[in-house]
């Protein structure tokens, strides 16, 4: 996929895809057309088994500076809510890892947009604020769910009913930032992280994200079944025992996420299959 005009571009590289969202002169402020294309993007990239790691930023130094609601709309507020519902879902079940590289401000949904991705990194001039309270609005994009997980609710009170803005060292202390990186160094270092990300065997990566997101909502019991399943999953590919031939022969793995079960029919199981016949004929 590659786009390299309008509001939205789209690149891909060696397995990474790159989103920016591109309306510098409104600090990126997302139009409900952007809105519905970033959504389109999410889709294909969570069926496109060469994507191998997305990465979310914003033009002219600024991250995104939320939904812009100087764009007149007159759809019914809750046609433009299932939007903002689908999208958060999207991002945050995509099975590809996300990477959010923020300059500037992310604030309102722009935040939770950043805060939707698996991994934030940021400039130490960035700025967040959930705004919505200073609009006569509140929390949307998920803003509601991720903000307790991630700082506690004493903390996500404090952020969305005073709507402060926040400092890039403030958000890190708070969990909300996973990186600081001065910002003539942010984009080779999010293009390091982005290609780790790529090289990692993609279906046990997946499986990863999906226990860690889920983690939080289940028991332990429930937890384990869940790391049983996806093990079993793992096992099945070729990168475990790709793995561990890399490890003996002392050199990188090559990840690929193959499934290495022989088809119905062939190897074992064919032999299989005519050994069972053969019991049932005696």
């Amino acid at each position: 996929m590659g786009n390299g005009a309008g509001e939205l571009l789209v690149a891909d590289h060696d397995g990474i895809r790159t989103v920016t969202l591109n309306r510098p002169h409104r600090k990126n402020a997302m139009t409900w057309a952007m809105w519905r294309e970033l959504a389109d993007v999410l889709r294909d990239t969570g069926m496109d088994r060469s994507v191998r790691a997305l990465v979310l930023t914003g033009a002219g130094g600024a991250f995104c500076s939320g939904a812009d609601i100087s764009v007149p709309d007159a759809r019914h507020p809750m046609d433009k809510m299932r939007i903002f519902s689908d999208l958060a879902l999207q991002l945050h079940e995509l099975p590809t890892p996300t990477v959010a590289k923020v300059t500037g401000v992310a604030v309102g949904a722009g935040w939770n947009l950043a805060l939707g991705c698996d991994l934030v990194v940021a400039t130490p001039d960035a700025t967040f604020a959930q705004i919505f309270a200073r609009r006569g609005l509140s929390l949307d994009l998920g803003g509601s769910w991720l903000l307790p997980k991630l700082v506690g609710l004493q903390q996500a009170k404090r952020l969305a009913l005073l709507a402060e803005t926040i400092d890039a060292a403030r958000a890190e202390a708070l969990g909300l930032v996973t990186w600081i990186v001065a910002a003539d160094e942010i984009d080779a270092f999010t293009d390091d992280l982005a290609a780790r990300l790529a090289a990692g065997p993609p279906v046990a990566l997946a499986q990863t994200k999906a226990l860690l997101n889920e983690g939080a909502d289940v028991t332990l019991r429930e937890a384990l079944a869940g790391e049983s399943r996806a093990q079993g999953v793992n096992f099945a590919t070729a990168d475990a025992p790709e793995a561990y031939a890399a490890f003996a022969e002392k050199r990188a793995p090559g990840f690929t996420g193959a499934w290495s079960l022989p088809p119905a029919g062939n190897g074992g199981h064919a032999e299989g299959s005519k050994a069972v016949r053969g019991r049932e004929n005696e």
